[in-house]
């Protein structure tokens, strides 16, 4: 009797940690090895709504950017500053993005991210001043931040069978949604009696939206579909793979490079070229039309280059290709703006579509679902970073030139070592060969 009384609460404990463990898998249907099919849908309508609202922020005001600088009273240094804001909050936030979805998991992380984006497009129209319009915006960032960095760990977490294909899918989303509310703003606006306050917070309404698929994943905490389920108590801690170093990985500082100097092209570009066109003589809503164009070449891009580049052992041939149209496009764009206006915007909307190519090469340089974390908030996080001065600078060079012809120069030079980057990073290696 002893002996049995002694072992009964050690068999209790481990019974009981069993059922925690088993109720605990059981909170999501589809948390184990074999998703819920409509789990699985549900996630792939959660992950095209989210991508659908990382853009909307940023090309609905560059749409209306000379409208809001009048409204503000801002100068061209000033309109720098926002549209280098983006990349800022980007890095920033973005860098909390691991340990954030470590605490409280991915869904809800993306769920809080998309309910930031609607609070802040709300807001920042209405708010009255300079500082506080860029204070709202940082809070609608914040959540496009995080979100950002979740994509591709999300895509890897759940199918990761199908990196490509689902890679395709929300860049093929996220595309969409940056196209439409360049192509619309100005119109929707004209239609709310001319009002751009109006106009922007429209956005808003995908944005809360987004947040409903999301709801259902905000208390899931189980691992990866097909990942081992570590076992409770302190001796989990000890079956945990080494932390890698990333930083001494020459891909994931390849691929970090790449991802500055893209996003640096894609939020000058963003940010800015309504403006060339505008100041070439273009009408607004052709400019604002134009850069529709050029982000809605990613629709169609999207979804084919990362299903072609994860195909590739090497992408370093799409990176150039990419590289070359961006180089053409800036030609042009320097030379004959208004005349050749609609062949620069096809030509830098392929350009742009470096931002796909370089999320599935994210997923394709780790091994696992923790690498591709590591990875992921190192790549964007400091490639973020890099961009930063990108769109300031244009705005500088802008006022204190009186002209598009340093700008677009500047541009058309970064194209360079992006394509060098890009190659370096397009290599046939993960980085926990090198790390």
């Amino acid at each position: 009797m002893p002996d049995d009384e002694t072992q009964t609460p050690t068999l209790n404990r481990g019974t009981a940690a069993r059922t925690s463990h088993e109720l605990h898998a059981q909170r999501l249907p589809g948390a184990g090895d074999t998703p819920a099919p409509w789990l699985l849908r549900l996630i792939a309508v959660g992950l095209v709504l989210a991508a659908l609202n990382l853009r909307p922020a940023i090309t609905s005001l560059g749409a209306l950017l000379e409208e809001v600088r009048e409204g503000l009273h801002m100068s061209g240094s000033v309109a720098g500053v926002l549209t280098s804001v983006p990349p800022l909050c980007f890095a920033v936030f973005g860098v909390m993005a691991p340990r954030l979805a470590r605490r409280f998991g991915a869904g809800a992380v993306v769920c809080a991210g998309m309910a930031a984006i609607a609070a802040g497009l709300v807001i920042r129209p209405y708010i009255g001043s300079t500082a506080g319009f860029l204070a709202a915006s940082a809070l609608a960032l914040m959540g496009i931040a995080v979100s950002n960095i979740l994509m591709p760990v999300i895509v890897k977490r759940w199918f990761p069978d199908r990196v490509g294909t689902m890679t395709g899918l929300y860049s093929m989303a996220l595309a969409l949604g940056t196209a439409l509310a360049a192509a619309v703003t100005v119109p929707v606006t004209g239609a709310l009696g001319g009002d751009w306050q109006a106009g922007l917070v429209v956005w808003a309404v995908p944005a809360a939206l987004a947040v409903l698929p999301w709801i259902v994943l905000v208390r899931d905490r189980t691992p990866a579909p097909g990942q081992p389920v570590p076992a409770p108590g302190p001796a989990a801690a000890h079956t945990e793979a080494p932390a890698l170093r990333i930083t001494r990985s020459r891909t994931a500082w390849g691929l970090a490079c790449f991802f500055g100097l893209q996003a640096t092209a894609a939020y000058i570009t963003m940010g800015w070229m309504p403006q060339i066109f505008r100041d070439a003589g273009v009408s607004a809503g052709t400019a604002g039309l134009l850069l529709a164009v050029t982000m809605a070449m990613g629709v169609p891009l999207a979804f084919v280059i990362p299903r072609v580049a994860s195909r590739l052992k090497q992408q370093g041939p799409i990176v150039v290709v990419l590289g070359l149209c961006g180089l053409i496009g800036y030609g042009g764009l320097y030379l004959a703006p208004a005349a050749g206006a609609w062949a620069w915007a096809l030509l830098l909307g392929v350009a742009n579509c470096a931002f796909p190519l370089a999320l599935t090469m994210i997923g394709m340089r780790a091994r696992s679902g923790a690498g591709v974390v590591r990875l992921s908030a190192f790549a964007q996080s400091t490639g973020y970073l890099i961009s930063i001065p990108g769109p300031l600078l244009v705005g500088v060079l802008y006022q204190h030139s009186g002209g598009w012809g340093l700008p677009i120069a500047l541009m058309a030079g970064l194209m360079i070592p992006q394509m060098v980057a890009g190659i370096l990073a397009g290599r046939d290696r993960t980085i926990e060969d090198e790390c």
